[in-house]
């Protein structure tokens, strides 16, 4: 990797703010100072100062957010967007694994690995969603067996099958493995119920951390990313 890049993607700096660095004699490699920006190594064995402080380099970062109402979940867009979450993490390229809507809340994986974010996303791989779902009344026993075998949720779509957990009157568990516009709601309202408020627990196998508030986020566990992995 060019020492530039390295530097790029260590501080969240632009290529003209690394080239300066290196042409202020500010960047050392394996304790040599570094007087070209296109000079190439391994960044998985060097050793890079930037002002006397180490750098540690990492091809992609995956973090846990628990998504707030009220935030788009988008790079960019006029509202604010979940990736606002994040300014402090230095890292450019991050984006929502998925969407959800501006009103649900709940677990969002964001990251800059394009290849797992596609592959998380992709309706051929089929990856299960669970939502915690409060809706208007309670489902009946047709209504659950709509929804689980796959119902028809207009504009000529087809939903898959799904599973449905009944917590109360006013609750349930719903798993589905697609990621039709507004899906979930377009369900309940095919089988005549409404959603009240919509929250995501889990994706392929990862469960939204019961210790993070709204708003808050975290790094992914190394066995929360192999369970995604294994998604792959």
């Amino acid at each position: 990797m060019r020492i530039d890049k390295f530097i790029c993607d260590c501080l969240g700096v632009s290529r003209s703010e690394a080239k300066n660095l290196i042409k202020n004699c500010k960047v050392e490699l394996n304790g040599s100072r570094v007087s070209s920006s296109d000079l190439k190594f391994d960044e998985s064995e060097a050793e890079v100062f930037v002002n006397g402080e180490a750098l540690t380099y990492e091809k992609y970062v995956y973090f846990m957010l628990n998504k707030p109402a009220g935030l788009v979940s988008a790079t960019k867009d006029a509202a604010p967007t979940v990736i606002d979450l994040f300014k402090k993490e230095n890292r450019k390229n991050l984006f929502p694994v998925g969407r959800l809507d501006k009103d649900t809340l709940g677990l969002l994986i964001v990251t800059d690995d394009g290849d797992l974010g596609h592959h998380l996303t992709s309706p051929k791989h089929h990856v299960d969603k669970t939502y915690r779902v409060k809706i208007e009344k309670l489902l009946s026993d047709d209504d659950i067996r709509a929804l689980e075998t796959g119902l028809d949720i207009g504009e000529g779509e087809v939903t898959g099958p799904a599973k449905v957990t009944v917590i109360d009157e006013e609750t349930i568990l719903l798993t589905i493995s697609e990621g039709k516009y507004h899906q979930v709601k377009r369900m309940l309202e095919a089988v005549g119920n409404k959603v009240l408020l919509l929250k995501r627990i889990s994706i392929g196998g990862v469960t939204l951390d019961d210790n993070l508030k709204e708003g808050e986020y975290r790094r992914l566990t190394p066995s929360e990313l192999d369970i995604l992995n294994d998604n792959v």
